[in-house]
């Protein structure tokens, strides 16, 4: 490379990174395009090294200096065994040397990359020469010499332990681990010393440097601490995606300095006097320590003399207050509380001095955080994890351990904190439509919802009584006061009232959805475990489920008698459902039992159902079934068929009167789904009214979210619905309804579109029957599970209807939707799940099966092929013709690995299905490109 060339790559650069226009040799423009494929080509072959080279001794251009670092990068990852150990070191030391020379100057997006480097080289050549594990010392010199130095070779070391602890791409992961595990034993814990030794220098002042160049220090050597500390010591590949934090498995060998009183101090010192994100940092480094693994301290004194520290420490900073007025502090703070009880058991922490002081203000601290939720909505669950956990551990502590009182303490503080969780969150309402915009809806967020709703059963089951009475108080004025509001609305929309009248029914509505979301996850936090059926909690849960039932009924009849025009918040039929979900996973797994044992008077029949019962319980109900008797009986809404009933009429009035509520339809559909995957909720199920109805008229013209274009994935689940129900032991006996019955607006559908002619067929009308169609059979045929059943579909669509299958697949082949509900169907239909497909021995339907695959494969794999092949760079390629492709072969691959077709026959009578399948496979795998 020459100076001209080196000019031709900083225009290219300059055009890459900041849009400057440039020409080429031949006086055209260059596109951003243009210039970055061209600069990609310096990292096309290792021959290239040198010119990159070149690039970083006699460029000052910064993006021309990026450019040649990231190829170096890229080159010596690619090309890794080309070089031989000594050339390696070579260039490990010329960058170690470029930085020690250069970095200070560069920028800093210069830097990470030529650091990137120096740290890949490291870690590929871990094993290759000595000279590459002593990284570490030799960034010392960097630490010992000017500030700006000690910056670098802080950064090269936080790098270093990234580098060590991911895997890299190209590598196994047992070639990673290997040098991860060698990087551990040998660096690593000095690593972690020199980061704990400068952040001593900056508290001591012993590194002289303006105040921007010791926050940069601080920030820098707390990373390193915490990147050390959270380090893959045994290979377990946590998730980074979550925050939460496993127990610290540190070696042994790191005692000493983590169980030294002195490490502790110097966190929480640096985190009272810095700013965020120091101060973040230096909590975060304070969570990971209080993770340390038990069996790193020698003796239960040791352990108990380090929680005392943590616990001393949390508590100064809860007098104080420090920090906490951050956001990032707060946050960090939160984390730190719920992962205390993680780590330590409350047998532990009870006795550790100030114990009920920190506990004092540990609960104050919630609630007042819980009462500034609109600052704290992400870091409400670890709080409310802190508590859960402190009240799931109270049986296993004797109340005489540690400080006199605690449990009757705990109650209190656990008392405080659910109430004002319920206030908060119902004040809620008003404070965020009165913010017009300004401030989020909790309700909208649905994993800090649903994290803080998984935590709140424990808590508020601690001291149900209390906190039942508390619900109860505020859910029976709200109910009635929607009553008389939706009384007075009659049929009318809400958004047809005054503003006035609308602004309070937006509140009592939201309230009543926060109620309802909480009714829902306590009564689903109830335990059949031997040990808590006494309690009398099932009497609380029917008190709860009585009003949820009743705001369900009011809504219900608001909806129906208006015909769909005064529907409620979709929020608060969300909540509803979420409800239904809890309830059913409770209460409607007994429902077989508790009926034959309470008909014992009817008929012939189910006096033998009760003596089958007899003779399985010993003439007397379990406690279970007592239980759950005891829970419909104080719920005084009916037996368990007359609630289930009220709650499937409701489901079913959903997916009438939602159509286009997406949400609302899919969570019906699955909670639906659910109940008719359950032995005894399904039994239940055929019972129903509202089912029977479902089953015979699956169409458009009743349930209106079959129309919706966006619902096509809804059809499949309803139909598979539908379709186990039908088909279980007493289905069509129950139902009133055969097979053929339930398919008949199915098989009509397919009889219109089988008589269109192929121009017809690729008519724009059909396009959304076709997709329906075969979503709904993808549905029917997910349902089938034996061969007796399978046989009904098969029957059915052979040889009438199949052919249709290619014929839409040759017309439609380049309009994914319809093409790719076809395969999916295809796909189900073929599979050989659980020896379904198995035809008597001499059935030619096996062959006629794969031959109605053969021919759907061929005419969508030959239409594409002779299709133009679009850019391999266009961003929907996958959709418009990967995606198809892919399941074509999947659905050949199920047909031949079916086990259901003799594969020589084919040959014997010169039939070329099989041939020509395989013909198109192969062409499709290699038109890939």
């Amino acid at each position: 490379m020459d100076a001209r060339q080196l000019a031709q790559v900083e225009s290219l650069c300059e055009t890459l990174y900041s849009g400057t226009a440039s020409t080429g040799e031949d006086g055209q423009p260059i596109t951003h395009a243009d210039a970055q494929a061209r600069l990609l080509s310096l990292q096309s072959s290792s021959e290239y090294i040198p010119q990159c080279q070149y690039i970083l001794d006699h460029s000052s251009n910064m993006f021309a200096r990026l450019v040649a670092s990231n190829s170096l990068t890229e080159l010596i990852t690619s090309y890794w065994n080309s070089f031989t150990v000594s050339q390696r070191i070579d260039i490990r030391n010329y960058v170690l040397g470029y930085l020690a020379n250069q970095g200070p100057s560069m920028q800093d997006y210069v830097t990470t990359s030529l650091i990137k480097l120096v740290c890949r080289i490291t870690k590929l050549g871990w094993f290759d020469d000595p000279a590459h594990r002593e990284l570490a010392d030799d960034v010392t010199k960097f630490l010992q010499a000017t500030v700006d130095h000690c910056v670098l070779g802080l950064k090269i070391l936080n790098q270093l332990v990234d580098e060590l602890n991911l895997p890299t791409s190209g590598r196994t992961l047992t070639q990673h681990r290997k040098s991860s595990v060698s990087f551990r034993d040998v660096c690593l814990f000095k690593v972690f010393q020199l980061g704990l030794t400068t952040l001593k220098q900056l508290q001591t002042r012993a590194i002289v440097a303006n105040p921007t160049q010791q926050q940069i220090l601080g920030e820098h050597a707390l990373s390193l601490t915490v990147r050390c500390l959270s380090f893959d010591f045994i290979g377990t590949n946590p998730d980074e995606s979550t925050e939460d934090v496993g127990t610290i498995q540190a070696p042994t060998s790191w005692r000493t300095v983590l169980q030294d009183p002195a490490t502790t101090e110097l966190l929480f010192d640096f985190y009272a006097n810095t700013e965020p994100p120091r101060s973040s940092k230096s909590m975060e480094a304070v969570i990971l320590l209080s993770s340390i693994r038990r069996s790193l301290f020698p003796t239960d004194k040791d352990r108990a003399a380090f929680l005392g520290r943590l616990i001393g420490g949390i508590r100064e900073l809860l007098k104080n207050q420090t920090g906490l007025q951050h956001q990032a502090n707060y946050h960090q703070f939160c984390r730190l509380l719920g992962r205390l009880k993680a780590n330590y058991q409350l047998s532990e922490l009870v006795k550790t001095e100030g114990y009920l002081e920190w506990l004092d203000l540990a609960a104050d601290f919630t609630v007042r955080s819980i009462r500034n939720w609109q600052y704290s909505t992400n870091s409400i669950h670890y709080l409310l994890a802190l508590w859960g956990r402190l009240v799931a551990a109270v049986p296993y502590v004797r109340p005489e351990t540690g400080a006199r009182g605690h449990v009757q303490h705990l109650k209190k503080q656990v008392l405080l904190v659910a109430k004002t969780y319920i206030e908060s969150m119902l004040d809620s309402v008003e404070t965020v439509m009165r913010s017009d915009g300004a401030l989020d809806d909790p309700l909208d967020d649905d994993g800090s919802l649903k994290e803080q709703l998984d935590r709140l059963p424990v808590i508020c089951r601690f001291e149900y009584g209390p906190v039942a009475d508390f619900i109860l108080r505020k859910f029976d004025p709200l109910l009635n006061q929607y009553q008389e509001a939706m009384g007075h609305m009659g049929n009318n929309s809400t958004d047809s009232a005054p503003q006035e009248t609308r602004q309070r029914m937006v509140i009592i509505e939201g309230q009543l959805t926060w109620l309802t979301y909480m009714v829902g996850t306590i009564v689903g936090g109830h335990s059949w475990s031997s040990a808590h059926m006494e309690e009398g909690g099932e009497t609380i849960d029917a008190s709860l489920s009585r009003r949820a039932l009743q705001l369900a009924r009011g809504v219900d009849y608001r909806l129906t008698s208006s015909n769909g025009i005064g529907r409620a918040s979709a929020k608060l039929e969300l909540a509803l459902l979420y409800y239904f979900h809890n309830f059913r996973r409770v209460y409607m797994f007994m429902w077989d039992q508790v009926s034959s044992s309470s008909s014992g008077s009817g008929t012939g029949t189910a006096v033998s159902v009760v003596a089958m019962n007899v003779s399985k319980l010993d003439s007397t109900p379990s406690t279970k079934q007592k239980v759950y008797q005891r829970m419909f009986d104080h719920m005084q809404m009916g037996d368990h068929t007359t609630v289930s009933n009220l709650i499937v009429t409701k489901m079913g009035n959903d997916l009438k009167y939602w159509p286009e509520e997406n949400d609302i339809v899919g969570k019906t559909l699955e909670l639906l789904h659910d109940m008719a995957g359950g032995y005894s909720s399904s039994k239940l199920l055929l019972t129903l009214e509202t089912v029977q109805f479902l089953a015979r008229h699956h169409t458009e013209d009743q349930f209106p979210f079959l129309a919706v274009p966006s619902n096509t994935r809804h059809r499949t689940t309803f139909h598979s619905t539908l379709t186990r129900l039908l088909l279980s032991p007493t289905g069509e006996e129950k139902l009133g309804l055969t097979f053929e019955q339930f398919m008949e607006p199915l098989v009509n559908t397919l009889g219109q579109l089988g008589t269109l002619s192929a121009a017809d067929l690729r008519g724009e009308r059909c396009r959304r029957p076709l997709i329906g169609v075969f979503r709904d059979l993808r549905g029917v045929a997910a349902s089938l599970h034996n061969r007796r059943t399978y046989g009904l579909l098969f029957d059915i669509l052979h040889p009438t209807y199949l052919s249709l299958l290619s014929k839409v697949a040759e017309v439609w082949h380049d309009q994914p939707d319809v093409i790719i509900s076809v395969l999916r169907f295809l796909h189900e239909f073929c599979h050989n799940k659980a020896n379904r497909v198995n035809f008597d021995q001499s059935s030619p339907n096996g062959i006629l099966l794969f031959r109605a695959t053969s021919d759907v494969v061929c005419a969508f794999g030959r239409r594409l092929l002779a299709s133009q092949r679009p850019a391999s760079d266009q961003s929907d390629i996958y959709k418009t013709r990967y995606k198809g492709m892919s399941l074509a072969l999947n659905v050949l691959n199920s047909a031949l690995g079916g086990n259901y077709v003799c594969f020589g026959v084919f040959a014997l009578y010169s039939d070329r299905a099989l041939e020509n399948a395989l013909d198109v496979a192969l062409q499709l795998a290699l038109s890939v490109s």
